[in-house]
């Protein structure tokens, strides 16, 4: 069992920044995948960002550039950097663990609201 906790999220006028984490309750240098995604209203849940193992990245079109995903193994902490703020981007955010075991487990934390005023 993997326990994710975000936190970081709050308001922001258009062009801010915000620094999303989550905080994992085990050591994310077993974990297979992070990822960061959104939901906002009325809209399905759509990925952000991940990042693997190896550290490689993926980005989703509307955020590269602007979005930085990061893992840190010593504080089994993933962070999301977003500059540029814009309005769309307003969400609820949520981490996302994926395990291989070799079935496959994912894990959710409890989303944390970005508002980004224009």
């Amino acid at each position: 069992q993997v326990q994710l906790v975000e936190s970081g999220g709050g308001l922001v006028q258009a062009g801010g920044s915000l620094r999303l984490s989550c905080a994992a309750s085990v050591s994310i240098f077993s974990i297979n995948a992070m990822g960061w995604y959104r939901q906002a209203p009325g809209k399905q849940r759509e990925l952000v960002a991940q990042v693997f193992r190896g550290d490689s990245t993926n980005y989703a079109d509307s955020v590269r550039g602007r979005f930085t995903i990061s893992r840190d193994n010593a504080k089994n902490t993933v962070n999301l950097q977003m500059n540029s703020l814009k309005p769309e981007d307003t969400a609820v955010y949520y981490c996302n663990a994926v395990l291989y075991r070799p079935q496959l487990y994912e894990y959710w934390g409890q989303g944390t609201q970005v508002t980004v005023s224009s």
